[in-house]
């Protein structure tokens, strides 16, 4: 089967979204599939074709970035070679050029559908409003011209305004999450160099520094588990400088952070790769995801680091509150409280063997195989319709 996925943003750029869809494309690459991401050419120095892991990556030119948007001229073009080419379109939203490339799938009666990964929620402004409403609209130009929507879980599914709109073509297929196994030494080799003076507990945050992330919440909790805890410290895993949109906010909170780093409760590990973040969850006691609003769906660091056997604290939003109810491995704190934050922290801390959970069966249940068959017969369904 010849697919085509279209996204924004592909690696190595680092999100949730990139993350997800490296996963899916790679492993039906491994499973026989041709397999090619159209995408932009964020960064000059990437090439504008290669061949990774498989799956062929074909980057159009940037001309100009609109909040975190950009503007590809010669995108167009390049999606109709491609959907020509292809047996199957998949979208992944949101995305501002994804309504085009949803229509032609349409003219071309190829199967189209689309993973909806989150509400898009710019940060506040009035031009990121006008952006926002831009986009929506396209997104939901996009909804109308697919075939199928791809949602995380009914939970969230239930709760989008846009998943609502489209009920009637939305299914659910849980996301794919896999990581490395490394060995002990270099686990160890990785603590050492993180916390070398072994402080605990260990509060970890793995994500871009955004504002809907909730940096400050973990910010402003931390102060009240220090007056428990007074040697906890912060590894924060993940892009946090010269992140595109969001320097005004990395630098209102960099100044609190400082002191934290000062005194040696906070530490910045920068992205890091696969292996990397194997290494990264043993030396937690536990990660926390206080997202502010639904550009978070899930967090599928919370499944990695239960993996791992670490417990989560997550906010209590649509599909973010979900990998804690299927596990049992974490709390769900109110949006924004960062009071709720610190107790739901010093729970855990205080009795970590009531938050274990059947690492197998988290494996099994998150494998990307799995994820990947699900795929594969949303794929040959449609093209059975469509025949």
């Amino acid at each position: 089967m010849r697919i085509l996925t279209v996204l924004t943003y592909y690696r190595p750029h680092t999100s949730g979204l990139t993350i997800y869809v490296e996963r899916l494309a790679r492993t039906l690459a491994k499973r026989g599939h041709q397999v090619t991401v159209l995408t932009s050419r964020y960064d000059s120095s990437l090439p504008r074709q290669e061949i990774v892991d498989g799956v062929r990556v074909v980057r159009a030119p940037v001309l100009m970035r609109i909040s975190k948007g950009v503007i590809m001229p010669t995108f167009g073009y390049l999606a109709w070679k491609l959907a020509l080419e292809n047996d199957v379109i998949h979208l992944h939203l949101p995305q501002f050029d994804a309504a085009g490339v949803a229509l032609r799938g349409r003219l071309l009666r190829k199967p189209t559908l689309i993973t909806y990964h989150c509400d898009l929620e710019l940060p506040a402004g009035i031009f990121n409003r006008f952006v926002n409403q831009i986009v929506h609209g396209m997104n939901h130009l996009a909804g109308v011209f697919t075939h199928k929507i791809v949602a995380y879980t009914e939970d969230f599914a239930s709760h989008s305004p846009y998943l609502r709109r489209f009920a009637d073509k939305v299914r659910v297929i849980l996301p794919p999450v896999e990581l490395p196994k490394v060995s002990q030494s270099e686990s160890d080799a990785f603590g050492a160099r993180c916390n070398p003076e072994g402080r605990r507990p260990v509060i970890g945050m793995a994500t871009r520094f955004a504002s809907e992330k909730g940096v400050e919440i973990l910010l402003d909790a931390l102060s009240n588990v220090l007056e428990h805890y007074p040697n906890a410290m912060v590894l924060y895993a993940g892009q946090y400088q010269d992140v595109i949109g969001e320097e005004v906010y990395l630098g209102r909170l960099l100044p609190r952070i400082e002191q934290y780093q000062t005194r040696g409760h906070w530490q910045f590990l920068g992205v890091l790769n696969p292996a990397q973040m194997s290494a990264f969850y043993p030396h937690l006691d536990v990660l926390v995801v206080p997202s502010l609003n639904s550009t978070e769906t899930f967090g599928l660091v919370q499944i990695e680091a239960m993996m791992h056997g670490i417990p989560t604290v997550a906010s209590d939003l649509p599909g973010v509150r979900q990998p804690s109810r299927m596990t049992g491995m974490g709390e769900v704190v109110p949006i924004g409280d960062a009071d709720a934050l610190a107790e739901a922290l010093s729970k855990i801390f205080a009795d970590p063997d009531q938050y274990q959970g059947d690492l197998e069966e988290i494996n099994r249940t998150f494998n990307p195989q799995t994820n990947a068959e699900k795929y594969e017969k949303l794929y040959l369904e449609l093209m059975e319709e469509l025949s």
